[in-house]
């Protein structure tokens, strides 16, 4: 049986790939791939993974019903990184909304790393 690829579009099986974040609890060793393991936590509405990967002093604007409540919303179709630094990445997320329209979620995040565990702190958006 083929493993199913990963959301993060890296081409890798999803438990080589971000499973590693998600199911067993290993920490993202950079921004990028927190990145990517977030998109997949999306795509896989796994919430709690994403208010815990949110820098501590920005949960208060994030609700872990309402990151539920759009990740089950839409249809998670494809990641696009467009660069990224240590501490940035700039990306595009395609998914299919509730009215069935696809859409395309523009975001240049920002992340923090603190004793060694990368977390996203906020993005820019258009």
């Amino acid at each position: 049986m083929e493993s199913k690829k990963c959301f993060c579009d890296t081409g890798l099986p999803f438990e080589t790939c971000c499973g590693l974040y998600l199911q067993q609890n290993q920490k993202a060793p950079d921004a990028l791939t927190l990145m990517r393991s977030r998109y997949s936590a999306y795509a896989t509405h796994h919430a709690d993974y994403l208010v815990e990967t949110t820098h501590v002093s920005e949960r208060q604007y994030y609700s872990k019903a309402e990151i539920l409540k759009w990740a089950t919303a839409n249809q998670w179709q494809k990641l696009e990184i467009l660069s990224s630094s240590e501490d940035t990445v700039e990306f595009k997320a395609y998914f299919i909304n509730a009215d069935q329209k696809p859409q395309t979620h523009y975001e240049f995040s920002t992340f923090r790393c603190e004793n060694g565990v990368w977390f996203y702190r906020d993005g820019k958006f258009e």
